[in-house]
């Protein structure tokens, strides 16, 4: 199995911090964020890991190499000096990714979900973690139904975790589904992930699994602080 890790955001929020290490590479717990997905990902059998990059792009290669130091291959997405965004970075990885299911989580999310309840075979497009919703995003993004559909409506609302397992068949329509949108129709397209997930989601083609754990989305350094303090006292 393979998996793509985000890492190619500005972290324009978590500066000063950020002028010199991207997110994905600030430290918790004595680690890099992205290190502990790394440390996951090659626990449950991943062997290549896509990591997109953008901002500070140099750092990631200096600071993980190749991956072999956990068994993993790591192949970077260099994606200029603008990010692509969810969309447009998934779908510029996926040469790399292949048509078999993958996983992809957000650098910048610390979580104790265990990679091992991903299912291998998601039965639509698209496998979505969700969380409770954290006091940021108090309305949520998706509704988890009994069924184990996930949709656009419904309640109650749950947000995503940044974490799920795809396949490429979300993008066999990107293009009709994303249309005009600023920045469809550059060289390479940025775009965001969106709205294909909510157009899979009208067609009954995403599930998702409700994870009761902890979760952080380290988007401020007041967030980092505390979660970095919560690992270290453990």
């Amino acid at each position: 199995m393979k998996a793509l890790i985000f890492a190619a955001g500005l972290g324009e929020r978590m500066r000063p911090l950020t002028e010199t290490t991207p997110k994905p590479l600030l430290v918790v717990g004595g680690r890099p964020l992205i290190v502990w997905h790394l440390e996951k990902l090659a626990a449950l059998g991943v062997d290549e890991v896509v990591v997109n990059t953008s901002w500070l792009a140099r750092r990631f290669p200096a600071e993980l190499g190749d991956g072999e130091r956990w068994g993993l291959r790591i192949h970077y997405s260099y994606e200029g000096d603008v990010p692509l965004e969810t969309g447009g970075g998934m779908w510029r990885a996926l040469s790399r990714l292949g048509n078999a299911p993958f996983i992809a989580v957000n650098g910048d999310v610390w979580t104790d979900f265990d990679f091992a309840q991903l299912p291998a075979h998601p039965p639509g497009d698209a496998h979505l973690v969700l969380v409770d919703n954290p006091d940021h995003n108090p309305d949520g993004d998706f509704a988890l139904h009994p069924s184990g559909d996930v949709r656009t409506g419904g309640a109650p609302r749950l947000t995503y975790a940044g974490i799920g397992i795809y396949r490429a068949s979300l993008f066999d329509n990107w293009a009709q589904v994303i249309g005009d949108a600023p920045g469809a129709n550059a060289t390479p397209a940025r775009f965001r992930l969106a709205p294909l997930l909510r157009a899979a989601m009208r067609e009954g083609q995403v599930t998702g699994t409700h994870h009761r754990g902890r979760w952080t989305d380290v988007g401020t350094p007041q967030r980092l602080q505390l979660l970095d303090a919560e690992l270290s006292a453990a």
